[in-house]
């Protein structure tokens, strides 16, 4: 109905190309134009200004010899001072534009090893988005963005790369668990040195209180005793221990047997044979 009135509109972020008689005449903007068809003048076609987007798959190796699909994501648009050249200059914009994207990163991901490549994706980016913009300017379209959205090596290869970082978890697991048990093991030895030292301090302070004691009755008996000599008071003593020692050997359910040289006749000889007993011991 608009053609037959010679009236157009254009929707808001497109532009009309106008001919006439076949020949490029004028970009209408969006908005009402009069178009005297019976003039030779018409509608060539549309063209939209809108960001566009169009995601290219692209496989290649690394230089490590490994085969991955580089996914770039390209947004781009037609610039409204360049509609004409824009409609006329390309058939197909969308392989066009694929065509530069497989040519440089075909140019560049083999330069790289896989994990350059996947550490470096905003150079492989930037490196598509200079192509393209430098190419397609041409053509009146601009590069708005330039993305490498993902890189996928072969299965297999990730499968690999994943047995390689869960090996390389456990050796680091290994070692901390093997460090602790190591500082366990120290901190165990430290303690029973320590324990052993303590224990070694106490029997030395027992048997000090032991000698301090034996003195003590010793020179106790023999003022309190006249005519008694130090001699005979540890021979009593030792007697009484000897006893006493006898008797809680007896006295022991889970008691040893000891042998010392005595005789129900001979109690008196009992000291002269505990030292006998402890030289014995001493010369073995």
């Amino acid at each position: 109905m608009g053609q037959l009135f010679c009236c157009l509109q254009v929707d808001q972020s497109n532009v009309a190309i106008r001919e006439q008689f076949g020949k490029f005449d004028d970009v209408l903007e969006p908005g009402c134009h009069f178009l005297p068809w019976c003039l030779g003048s018409q509608v060539a076609g549309y063209l939209t200004l809108r960001v566009q987007q169009l995601d290219v798959r692209c496989e290649t190796k690394t230089k490590d010899n490994v085969f991955v699909t580089v996914v770039a994501s390209i947004q781009y648009r037609a610039l409204a001072d360049k509609a004409s050249d824009a409609f006329y200059k390309l058939s197909n914009t969308k392989n066009q534009i694929q065509a530069y994207v497989f040519d440089v990163i075909r140019a560049s991901v083999p330069k790289l090893n896989l994990d350059d490549a996947f550490e470096q994706k905003n150079e492989i980016a930037k490196a598509v988005e200079e192509e393209l913009e430098k190419a397609m300017s041409a053509y009146g379209y601009e590069i708005v963005q330039t993305l490498i959205v993902d890189i996928e090596p072969d299965a297999r290869v990730k499968q690999a790369m994943n047995e390689i970082n869960a090996a390389s978890r456990m050796r680091v697991a290994a070692n901390e668990k093997a460090e602790a048990e190591k500082i366990l093991q120290i901190k165990r030895a430290e303690g029973e040195a320590e324990s052993k030292y303590l224990s070694g301090l106490g029997i030395a302070r027992q048997r000090q209180a032991i000698v301090d004691g034996l003195r003590e009755s010793v020179i106790a008996f023999s003022s309190n005793v006249p005519g008694t000599s130090a001699k005979d008071v540890m021979d009593m003593v030792l007697v009484t221990q000897y006893f006493d020692t006898m008797k809680e050997i007896g006295a022991s359910a889970k008691s040893s047997s000891v042998f010392i040289p005595h005789g129900p006749g001979a109690v008196r000889d009992v000291a002269s044979q505990i030292r006998d007993g402890l030289l014995q011991a001493n010369l073995g």
